[in-house]
């Protein structure tokens, strides 16, 4: 087996977290869903992008009550964030199309949680040849698409799960 050597991966690993707070709670709760990168709200989740994308379409679901353990959710905020992640994933393949995507929720900071207190889901959206030499020579990633331009491109499909759910909820 061969072995890559990434140095550069330590000092992110080490280094504390760049923003106060849980940047979950704090997203919910903003004015302007665009400037929060925020694409849906359900009963019990939330839908938004991730700032420090993987690829275009990289999707973050986290339930609205700060919660660390998968098992301390009620059955209600379980079901509605595996709906979310079941609903969000038709949108990223009808609006992206892509050749596969990856799934994950990364319980603990050994684990990669970025964010371990508060658990969330990743959806990366994949395409043949999407990950090239640029991350591991020059430690930089390609982005062919703004963040911004994502959030217009992926709302109006969340727009009918935010309706729907307000809907339920009445």
């Amino acid at each position: 087996m061969k072995q890559l050597w990434a140095p550069w991966r330590m000092t992110y690993i080490q280094q504390p977290s760049k923003e106060p707070g849980c940047i979950f709670c704090q997203k919910i709760r903003e004015d302007d869903s665009r400037e929060a990168l925020v694409l849906a709200h359900t009963g019990h989740s939330v839908i938004m992008l991730n700032k420090y994308p993987y690829a275009n379409g990289h999707l973050l679901l986290a339930p609205k009550r700060h919660e660390k353990h998968l098992s301390s959710l009620s059955a209600a905020e379980y079901a509605d964030l595996n709906e979310a992640l079941r609903r969000s994933i038709d949108i990223v393949r009808e609006s992206y199309h892509p050749a596969g995507m990856n799934l994950g929720m990364n319980l603990g900071k050994c684990a990669g949680a970025g964010i371990e207190a508060h658990l969330h889901w990743h959806i990366v959206p994949r395409w043949e040849g999407d990950n090239n030499f640029m991350p591991v020579l020059a430690e930089t990633r390609v982005m062919p698409q703004h963040l911004l331009e994502s959030y217009d491109q992926l709302k109006p499909y969340f727009q009918g799960l935010s309706d729907e759910t307000q809907r339920k909820n009445s």
